[in-house]
C-alpha cells in the first residue's frame, strides 16, 4: 500500500531525511584523512599561485565538473589550460571540510579580490588522488523580506 504523501510532495514518513551510507565511519570537522591533507595541498597550492603541484594532487585523467555553467573539463591537458590562463585565480578560505571513504566535501569561501563565491566542493578519490572534483558555487545574494520574521542573518 502506497505511503500518504504530505503536502509538500514527500511521504509523511520523513523517509526523504533517512540518509543511507556505505561508509563505514565519517570524518567529524577537525579529523584528518589522507584525502583531506590532499584538498589542503590544493588549497594551499592556489592559494599560493603554484598551480603545477595539481599535477601531484589530481590523476591525469581526472574531471572537474562545473554543473552550474553546464562545463566538465577532462583530464590533466584542460585543467592546466584553464588554470594558466585563469584572469584571476581567487583566494580561498576553508569554512568546513568533512570525509569518509573515498569522498571529501568540502565548503569554501572564494574571493576574487572583489567578487566573492560560497562554494561547495565534492571530491572522488582513487589512489590517493583526486578523480573527480564536482565544485557548487555563488554570488551572495540579499534575502527577502518575507522571510525574516523567521530567520536570523548569518
Amino acid at each position: 500500500m502506497p505511503k500518504a504523501v504530505a503536502q509538500h510532495g514527500y511521504p509523511e514518513d520523513n523517509a526523504r531525511h533517512q540518509w543511507k551510507s556505505s561508509r563505514s565511519q565519517v570524518n567529524t570537522v577537525g579529523e584528518s584523512s589522507a584525502n583531506e591533507d590532499v584538498v589542503n595541498r590544493l588549497i594551499a597550492c592556489i592559494n599560493d599561485r603554484r598551480i603545477e603541484i595539481m599535477d601531484e594532487l589530481f590523476h591525469e585523467d581526472a574531471v572537474m565538473h562545473w554543473p552550474q555553467s553546464g562545463e566538465i573539463v577532462r583530464g590533466a591537458e584542460n585543467r592546466r589550460g584553464i588554470y594558466n590562463a585563469f584572469p584571476q585565480l581567487p583566494t580561498i578560505t576553508p569554512r568546513r571540510m568533512s570525509s569518509g571513504g573515498n569522498l571529501v566535501i568540502a565548503e569554501a569561501l572564494l574571493d576574487y579580490a572583489g567578487p566573492q563565491y560560497e562554494t561547495v566542493f565534492i571530491f572522488e578519490f582513487r589512489d590517493g588522488r583526486i578523480a573527480k572534483e564536482t565544485a557548487y558555487w555563488s554570488e551572495p545574494f540579499a534575502a527577502p523580506e518575507w522571510r525574516a520574521q523567521w530567520v536570523e542573518k548569518a
